[in-house]
C-alpha cells in the first residue's frame, strides 16, 4: 500500500491557525475529494475534531492519545503503526495521512507520495507542513491556477515522488 499526504500549504508552509484552514479553495476540496474518495484517510484528532463528523466514502482513522476518547464512524488508533495497520486491512492501494501538522511531520520519513496544493501567499500560522527536501523527492507534476473570483490566491497542485 502506499503511503500518502495530502494537504495545502502556503508559500511559508502555513497550513492552519486555531484548528481551522486559512483559506476558501473550492477547486482543493474538489481535488482532495477526488483523490481521498474511497480510500482511509489517516488524520489526528484535532484535525477530525475541525472537521465536525467523518469524511463521506472513506475509512476514518483518528490517531489520538487519550485513550478513552470515541467518536461514531470511525476507526481510533493510538499511534502512526496501529493507523498504518488498520489502513491496510482496508486493502485500498493507497492510504492518506490529511493533517495536521504533527501527523504530517510523523509520517513523511515513511510516505512515498505527496499531494500538495501549493497557496501562493504567505500566511500567519500556528501549524505549519514540513519541509519538502528536494534532494529525496521528485516534482512529478505540477499544474499552476491564477487567483479568480472563487480562489482568494493563485495555487499550484503539484505531485510529488520520494526518490529511491
Amino acid at each position: 500500500m502506499i503511503l500518502s499526504q495530502v494537504v495545502a500549504a502556503a508559500d511559508n508552509n502555513a497550513i492552519g491557525r486555531n484548528n481551522q484552514l486559512l483559506w476558501s479553495l473550492p477547486n482543493d476540496m474538489k481535488f482532495f475529494k477526488n483523490t481521498t474518495w474511497g480510500m482511509p484517510v489517516i488524520m489526528g484528532r484535532k484535525t477530525y475534531e475541525s472537521l465536525g463528523k467523518p469524511l463521506t466514502g472513506r475509512t476514518n482513522i483518528i490517531v489520538t492519545h487519550q485513550q478513552d476518547w470515541k467518536s461514531e464512524g470511525v476507526i481510533v488508533v493510538h499511534d502512526i503503526k496501529e493507523a498504518m495497520a488498520s489502513a491496510a486491512k482496508t486493502d485500498a492501494k493507497e492510504a492518506f495521512i490529511i493533517g495536521g501538522g504533527e501527523i504530517y511531520r510523523q509520517t513523511l520519513p515513511i510516505t512515498q507520495r505527496v499531494y500538495l496544493t501549493r497557496v501562493h501567499t504567505s500566511m500567519e500560522a500556528d501549524t505549519f507542513y514540513p519541509e519538502i527536501n528536494e534532494a529525496n523527492w521528485e516534482l512529478l507534476s505540477q499544474l499552476d491556477f491564477n487567483a479568480d473570483e472563487k480562489h482568494a490566491y493563485a495555487y499550484s497542485f503539484q505531485v510529488w515522488q520520494r526518490k529511491m
